[in-house]
C-alpha cells in the first residue's frame, strides 16, 4: 500500500427508526410505540447478542466485527459517525488541510476526558497509532495505517516510530502526514483502528483490555462488566462530552451461539435485538414489523490453503467452485435475500459505468460436469488415484454449520468427494486459520469503505488477513496503481483487472453475497442499521416497556 487513493468513497448507510405496531419480540408491549407521553420512569437498557465472545476489545488488536461492535460504542476517533453514517467530527474538534492534501492537523475537543475523567490527549493518538504500527504488537490491521508516512517501514521492520507522519505537537494539536492525498482519510478515521488508547494505562498494564477491571475508553459507554464466554456491559459514559444525548444507561451484548435459542429468547423478551436469524425463521418473520433485511457489503466465502493439498491444484480449486448451486443454498439454507457470489466484490458500488460488479460481472458458472472434468484433470496432474482427504473447518454457529452440511452434500453429489466438517469457537478459529492449519475454511470480509479496493485488499501478499498463502506480484501491482489513479474510471478499471487476476486463480470459493436480518424489539427507536457494521445503539432510546 504504498501508493493510495484519493478519491472520495462514499459510505452508504441505511438507518431507521423503529416505531409502529408490534409483531412479536418482547413479552410487556403496547401497539402504541411510546412515542407519545413521557419516557422518564422507563428503565433505558437494550440487551443485545453478539453470539460469541468478541476476541479482542483493544483497537489495535481487533479484527473482527464482534470487537467492532463493542469498541464502536466504548471508544471514539478524530471522526465519528452520524445518524446517516456520514463522518463528523468526533474527539477531533476542528481539522485543517494543507493545500496539497497530505497534512492534517487537528485539534482535539477540551472537553474530550477518558472514562475516567482525565483528559483525552494528541499524545495518546500518536502512541496509540505508533503502537498499532509497532511489529512488537503484532496488530493485524496495521496495514490502514499504511496511508500515513512512515507507517509501512515502521510495521516492517524498516523504519523506526521517529519516521511515521503522526505527531503530537502539544497537548490537543496532532499533525498527520500522508504519504498522498487520500480523498476517504475522514471515513477511514471513523475505523476502530484509529482510535485512542490511554498512554499511561497501556504502558502500565499490558492486560488492560482483558477484563472490565481497569478498562478505560473515551467513547459514549464505558465498561463495567465482562464475563467472558457469557456477556459484556457497558454503561453511559459521564465524562463522555456528548453524553447529554445518550439516552441508553446500560447495554448488554449476551454471547448465545445457538440460533434457535437466541430466537426463543428475544421472543420471549430476554433480547431487545437479534442479527443473523435462523434462517428457518426468516420466512415466517418478514412481514413483522420487527423485522429488517439490510445489505452489508461484504462476501461469504471459503477459503483454500494453497499450500494443502488438494487445494495446491488450481483445477481443483476451480472444480470445488463450480460445484456448488448457490441459489440452492441463498433460497432454502441462508432465506435472507443473500446474492449468490461469482466473484468477490459485492454488488453497491457505483462507478462512471455504473455498478462495479454489474460491469464485471460473474467470472464463472455453476457447471457440474465442466467441474468433475476439472477434477479429474486436477488429480491426474498430481498423480493422484484418489483425492487426498478434505476437511472443511467452520466457525461454530447454527447457519455456518447448515451452509456447510448443504455444501458437504454438494460435493458429494456433483463431484463424489466425501468432505468432513469440523467446527470451532471464533477465537479459537482464528487462531487456527491465522496458523495456517487448515485446507478449507469459511471466512467472511466486510468492507470499511464502499469501494472495491477495501474488498480486494483481502488478497495482498502482505494482508495478515489473508490465511490462503496465495501471492500474486501482478495483483499486488494492479492494487499500487489503482490506489494511486485519482481518475476514477482509470480506479475502477485497474480494480477490475485486479479481480480478474484473482478469480482466475481461485484461492477461494465466492458463496454469497452479505444481507443481515436483525429482530427489534419495537419498545426501541432511533437505532442505526450501517451497510458495513451491526446496529449502531448511540441514538437509541427505549420509548414503551
Amino acid at each position: 500500500m504504498k501508493k493510495l487513493l484519493s478519491m472520495i468513497a462514499a459510505l452508504m448507510f441505511v438507518s431507521s427508526v423503529l416505531a409502529g405496531c408490534y409483531g412479536g419480540g418482547n413479552k410487556n408491549t403496547s401497539s402504541d410505540s411510546g412515542s407519545k407521553g413521557s419516557t422518564k420512569d422507563i428503565k433505558q437498557e437494550l440487551v443485545l447478542n453478539a453470539m460469541s465472545e468478541p476476541p479482542a476489545l483493544d483497537p489495535a488488536m481487533a479484527t473482527d466485527t464482534t470487537s467492532g461492535w463493542v469498541l464502536d460504542h466504548t471508544f471514539e476517533g478524530l471522526f465519528t459517525k452520524d445518524k446517516d453514517g456520514k463522518p463528523v467530527l468526533g474527539t477531533a474538534k476542528d481539522v485543517k488541510v494543507s493545500e496539497d492534501g497530505k497534512t492534517y492537523t487537528f485539534t482535539i475537543r477540551d472537553d474530550a476526558k477518558w472514562s475516567d475523567g482525565s483528559p483525552v490527549t494528541a499524545e495518546d493518538f500518536e502512541y496509540s497509532w505508533k503502537r498499532t504500527l509497532d511489529p512488537a504488537t503484532g496488530s493485524q490491521f496495521a496495514f490502514y495505517l499504511y496511508y500515513v508516512k512512515g507507517a509501512e517501514d515502521f510495521n516492517k521492520g524498516k523504519g523506526s516510530a521517529e519516521d511515521v507522519g503522526v505527531k503530537a505537537t502539544d497537548e490537543k494539536t496532532l499533525v498527520v502526514e500522508l504519504n498522498d492525498p487520500l480523498g476517504y482519510f475522514k471515513e477511514l478515521l471513523t475505523m476502530w483502528t484509529f482510535y485512542p488508547v490511554k498512554k499511561d494505562l497501556v504502558e502500565n498494564n499490558k492486560d488492560w483490555a482483558a477484563g472490565a477491571e481497569g478498562y478505560v475508553s473515551n467513547g459514549p459507554f464505558k465498561m463495567t462488566a465482562w464475563k467472558h464466554d457469557s456477556s459484556v456491559v457497558v454503561e453511559k459514559n459521564e465524562h463522555y462530552y456528548d453524553n447529554k444525548n445518550i439516552n441508553l444507561t446500560k447495554v448488554t451484548w449476551k454471547m448465545v451461539n445457538d440460533a434457535t435459542t437466541y430466537y426463543q429468547m428475544y421472543k420471549t423478551g430476554e433480547l431487545d435485538l437479534v442479527t443473523t436469524l435462523p434462517s428457518d425463521v426468516v420466512e415466517q418473520e418478514k412481514e413483522n414489523n420487527d423485522f429488517k433485511n439490510v445489505p452489508y457489503f461484504g462476501t461469504y466465502m471459503y477459503m483454500f490453503n494453497i499450500t494443502k493439498e488438494p487445494f495446491t491444484n488450481e483445477k481443483v480449486r476451480r472444480a470445488f467452485a463450480m460445484a456448488i448451486d448457490r441459489d440452492a443454498l441463498t433460497k432454502n439454507i441462508t432465506k435472507a435475500g443473500e446474492t449468490p457470489a461469482y466473484a468477490f466484490v459485492p454488488p453497491g458500488v457505483e462507478t462512471p459505468d455504473g455498478d462495479f460488479r454489474d460491469q464485471g460481472g460473474k467470472y464463472f458458472k455453476e457447471d457440474i460436469e465442466e467441474a468433475k472434468k476439472l477434477l479429474e484433470e486436477g488429480m491426474a496432474e498430481e498423480g493422484w488415484s484418489t483425492l487426498p482427504e478434505v476437511t472443511l473447518l467452520y466457525n461454530t454457529a447454527e447457519n455456518h454449520k447448515k451452509i456447510a452440511e448443504a455444501v458437504q452434500e454438494m460435493y458429494k453429489k456433483n463431484l463424489g468427494v466425501d468432505i468432513k466438517l469440523a467446527n470451532q469457537e471464533w477465537k479459537t478459529y482464528l487462531d487456527t486459520t491465522d496458523q495456517g492449519n487448515f485446507q478449507m475454511a469459511r471466512m467472511g470480509w466486510i468492507g470499511v469503505l464502499l469501494d472495491p479496493a477495501v474488498i480486494l485488499d483481502y488478497f495482498l501478499g502482505d494482508s495478515p488477513n489473508n490465511r490462503t498463502e496465495w501471492r500474486n506480484e501482478k495483483y499486488d501491482s494492479l492494487m499500487d496503481q489503482a490506489k494511486a489513479e485519482q481518475d476514477p474510471a482509470k480506479h475502477f478499471d485497474l480494480l477490475r483487472q485486479a479481480e480478474d487476476v484473482l478469480m482466475d486463480e481461485l484461492p477461494f470459493v465466492p458463496v454469497y453475497h452479505y444481507t443481515n436480518t436483525y429482530l427489534t424489539s419495537p419498545n426501541f427507536e432511533g437505532l442505526v442499521y450501517p451497510y458495513n457494521r451491526y446496529p449502531n445503539v448511540k441514538w437509541a432510546k427505549k420509548v414503551s416497556e
